[in-house]
């Protein structure tokens, strides 16, 4: 094993979550899940296969990730869902890592799928996020949604071979309830930071970002799954700017979205 904790925040995971842990727990001895009141089962599955659970009050992605950073045995930290399940080719890099530079930040890149499918074009296919760190150094954003990795100035990226495979939704209806959930987190998100819904963002953001993911990013070449993508993000985008526009005229609204909030990633 090598000196790395793995975090996973979960709710409802139940059908994802062996696969993943049964993966880090090939790279690590201390698997951290911090659980959002998950009533499938999760947590005891989590807890069967050696993980340590903790129950914590949701608090946005970011914190709650933070929450599980803070548990952790080790200061390299390995963040992942409970959907995104490392391939033995990612497993062998981590294992290769000196980690003796705590400046690093590990790069790993995604495979994800829509329902069984792989989908290798459009804003999916050449995935990959920031997700191995030193928590002396690095933390995540205290965000609601959409977070990231605080770094410092002399931080090194640095990527890594192998994948993260990323189960991302089951089917369309799964995804269209995602797009709504993350249209509303990113409208409170937004309206927190000053942003404004202006007349091009209501009506144009959405038809570029089509035709950005459909069209320029080749996502047709995923067939009907690409198209259902693209009328997917399409969706998102249009209602996250509605939703913004509704927070400007009614800001007591927000009160309403955040009763909605779970533990979810699109």
């Amino acid at each position: 094993m090598v000196p790395v904790s793995v975090v996973i925040i979960t709710k409802n995971e139940a059908a994802f979550i062996a696969d993943c842990v049964k993966m880090a727990g090939l790279i690590t001895d201390d698997i951290v899940v911090i659980d959002n009141d998950s009533s499938d089962g999760t947590p005891q599955i989590a807890a069967r296969l050696g993980c340590r659970v903790f129950q914590k009050n949701w608090s946005g992605y970011g914190a709650n990730k933070n929450k599980g950073i803070a548990q952790a045995r080790y200061n390299w930290i390995l963040s992942i869902d409970a959907d995104e399940v490392p391939d033995q080719e990612l497993v062998d890099a981590v294992h290769g890592l000196k980690f003796d530079n705590p400046n690093e930040v590990y790069d790993i890149r995604f495979r994800s799928y829509f329902g069984k499918k792989l989908i290798r074009y459009g804003n999916w296919g050449n995935d990959h996020h920031l997700r191995l760190f030193n928590r002396a150094l690095v933390k995540w954003s205290e965000t609601e949604v959409h977070e990231t990795l605080v770094l410092p100035p002399n931080s090194q990226i640095v990527k890594i071979d192998g994948y993260l495979h990323h189960h991302s939704v089951t089917d369309i209806d799964d995804f269209n309830t995602k797009a709504i959930h993350y249209a509303r987190l990113s409208a409170a998100k937004y309206y927190k930071a000053g942003k404004k819904a202006t007349f091009l963002k209501l009506h144009f953001s959405a038809t570029f970002g089509f035709v950005r993911n459909y069209v320029i990013r080749l996502g047709f070449l995923d067939g009907a799954e690409g198209l259902a993508i693209a009328r997917v993000i399409y969706k998102n985008t249009r209602l996250k700017y509605r939703y913004l526009k509704q927070y400007e005229t009614k800001p007591d609204v927000e009160n309403i979205y955040r009763n909605d909030l779970v533990v979810e990633r699109v």
